[in-house]
């Protein structure tokens, strides 16, 4: 945890902020990433987020967890899963388990209205590095990979970018090698390459929360609170302009933490 003040941490103001992006009827998708950061942000943080909403203003979301279990009691989790297919998964209760991905929900012919991803490098564009740093014949870091990157940025309704890290090596000019294209050229560019819809919706950092505007331009939307507007910008590797008017990130109710701690989170999984 990042404690923001005495009522809330970070990752609770994430999770309420994203939860009041979704809408009615949505169908939400996340996976199950490794490693403490990325999990927070990838995993944790999104079905929080997405179940809160459908505790509230969105009754009717569509939690999608790997791509096969269908609205999990949250809840009931006492540890996260291991694995996409992992007993702690398996044995969760749920609305419906699909035997095939991607079953009822094609990716291909946009049913899943948004989704989830992080890199180690995001360019003022919102393409997405996860494949390797430096050259790609003979990179100084080999990454992870692609894996379902490239389907995310080019077929959902739209995508978030969650980056558990806000530093100049994380927010680069121009990324090493695109893995998930955001909005090259602008929304004119993307639809050049065939990309009618679809792209990055927002960013979400421990900084601040970046968005994209009807031309595909980034620009910071909110910063939380107690981050300065010299703090975004001295962590960032791009220009990102005069940050003097951009409003303060909206701190969580009490209702919101409560519906949160004691109902989506009671054994503090998620967000612990």
């Amino acid at each position: 945890w990042r404690r923001m003040s005495d009522r809330f941490t970070l990752e609770e103001l994430l999770t309420v902020r994203l939860a009041h992006t979704f809408h009615n009827g949505e169908v939400g998708f996340t996976g199950l990433a490794t490693g403490k950061a990325a999990a927070t942000y990838i995993t944790n943080i999104p079905l929080a987020a997405m179940q809160l909403a459908r505790l509230t203003h969105a009754p009717d979301l569509t939690i999608l967890l790997a791509g096969w279990c269908v609205n999990p009691d949250l809840s009931k989790l006492e540890k996260m899963p291991s694995s996409e297919y992992g007993n702690e998964l398996l044995y969760l209760p749920c609305e419906a388990q699909m035997t095939t991905w991607p079953g009822p929900w094609s990716h291909r012919i946009g049913e899943i209205d948004f989704a989830f991803c992080s890199g180690v490098q995001v360019d003022r564009e919102g393409n997405v590095n996860c494949t390797c740093i430096g050259d790609h014949e003979k990179p100084k870091v080999a990454l992870v990979g692609p894996i379902f990157l490239p389907e995310h940025l080019a077929l959902f309704g739209r995508e978030y970018i969650m980056m558990p890290h806000h530093e100049k090596r994380c927010f680069v000019p121009h990324i090493d090698h695109i893995s998930g294209v955001g909005f090259p050229g602008g929304r004119a560019g993307r639809r050049q390459l065939g990309l009618t819809g679809g792209g990055p919706s927002h960013i979400f950092t421990p900084k601040c929360i970046f968005a994209f505007d009807e031309n595909g331009e980034l620009y910071v939307e909110s910063i939380h609170p107690g981050v300065t507007a010299e703090d975004v910008i001295e962590s960032t590797g791009f220009d990102l302009g005069d940050l003097s008017c951009v409003p303060v990130t909206p701190e969580p109710s009490a209702e919101e933490l409560s519906i949160l701690r004691n109902e989506v989170d009671p054994h503090h999984i998620l967000l612990d």
